[in-house]
């Protein structure tokens, strides 16, 4: 019995091993191309004299503490509106679920939204958006909040949130672009320290 149970934990230990080697590779992923993003004058968001100047982003160090697993619970009734946004153009999107998760031992939960213009587009199949606002806006990160890209799970109701993956909108580096606002609702009571670092031009 105590060999079938050592057994059984260094297979658990092996397990969470490779889901840190994997969630580790991911967000190194994401900053690479992210920072290309930006580096690149065709899709770059920067004004030419700032993509002059640009190297990379800053981040926040990774910990894998803000990458959580959070009980995903749909709203299926929830139907298509306008998000306010910085500019007139805007967007329809509709609250897809509300996710809840815990960090430092802490409960919150976070409206996601499911954009109109991506819902049958076969590249974004299970694309969800998660717009937010934490404390450290404006002191280490934009004032207007932050996003995240979600992927909805294709079964179950565990939804993946990293926030190592939180990044500015576009209209922190310029302000030609229109940008979801970041609801009410979505305004976190807590410092977020992960993901892109960015308070303004120095």
């Amino acid at each position: 019995m105590k060999t079938l149970s050592l057994v059984l934990l260094c297979c658990a230990c092996s397990y969470a091993q490779t889901d840190q080697k994997t969630a580790l590779a991911e967000i190194k992923t994401f900053q690479e191309e992210l920072n290309q993003e930006y580096k690149d004058k065709k899709k770059s968001p920067l004004l030419s004299a700032d993509l002059k100047k640009f190297k990379k982003h800053e981040f926040f160090p990774v910990d894998l503490k803000y990458r959580v697993e959070a009980k995903l619970t749909l709203t299926p009734e929830t139907s298509f509106a306008p998000m306010k946004a910085t500019q007139s153009l805007v967007q329809d999107y509709r609250v897809y679920g509300t996710a809840t998760f815990t960090i430092d031992g802490m409960e919150y939960s976070l409206p996601v939204y499911q954009s109109k213009n991506l819902l049958n587009n076969p590249k974004y199949p299970r694309y969800l958006f998660l717009p937010f606002g934490d404390l450290t806006n404006g002191t280490e990160t934009y004032g207007g909040g932050r996003y995240l890209n979600l992927q909805a799970p294709e079964e179950g109701d565990v939804l993946i949130i990293d926030f190592n993956k939180a990044y500015s909108p576009y209209c922190a580096y310029n302000p030609r672009y229109s940008c979801p606002l970041i609801p009410e609702e979505n305004q976190l009571p807590v410092a977020i320290q992960a993901g892109v670092k960015y308070v303004g031009k120095k």
